[in-house]
């Protein structure tokens, strides 16, 4: 978008927002989250939950503009201060102060998700695990009873014509 309204190729950032911050990845003490203040009521509420005094004041992140432009110096502030504590208590005291954020789950905890659960998308096919997919059609219901052939299996033998 930027480079379509005022021609700007945008420089590989990861997963940060080139025109808002924070809004990208942060450590936390176990794993990753992802932390998104979309305006500056979010950023004081941040600062006040990581104990950031002064910072929401500071003319060099007051607005989003100067933050954009300070981002390195900001981001290293938040990293400090959630690198100390787990991922669960943050994204809890996110949520209370309104601030938007979420994890980043590794594999297993990807899959031991209660949706994951709730919704049934673990599967075993002859005693194979995998996952269905989240999709369901009310009519034409996906049924997965049996495991994909394996390597050779059911396959044509071009070898003979």
């Amino acid at each position: 978008m930027n480079y379509l309204a005022g021609g700007n190729v945008p420089r590989r950032m990861g997963n940060a927002h080139p025109n808002i911050v924070p809004y990208q990845v942060f450590p936390a003490s176990d794993g990753h989250l992802i932390i998104a203040c979309g305006n500056d009521r979010q950023f004081v509420a941040l600062c006040s939950l990581l104990g950031l005094h002064g910072v929401a004041d500071n003319p060099a992140f007051a607005t989003n503009p100067a933050r954009v432009e300070n981002r390195e110096t900001l981001c290293a502030l938040i990293a400090e201060k959630t690198s100390l504590r787990p991922k669960a208590a943050l994204i809890a005291d996110l949520e209370r102060a309104g601030v938007p954020g979420g994890p980043i789950n590794s594999v297993a905890e990807a899959i031991d998700e209660p949706q994951i659960k709730a919704r049934g998308l673990r599967i075993a096919p002859e005693g194979l695990p995998g996952l269905r997919t989240p999709i369901g059609l009310s009519r034409s219901p996906l049924t997965l009873d049996k495991a994909s052939p394996t390597l050779g299996d059911g396959h044509w033998s071009f070898s003979s014509r």
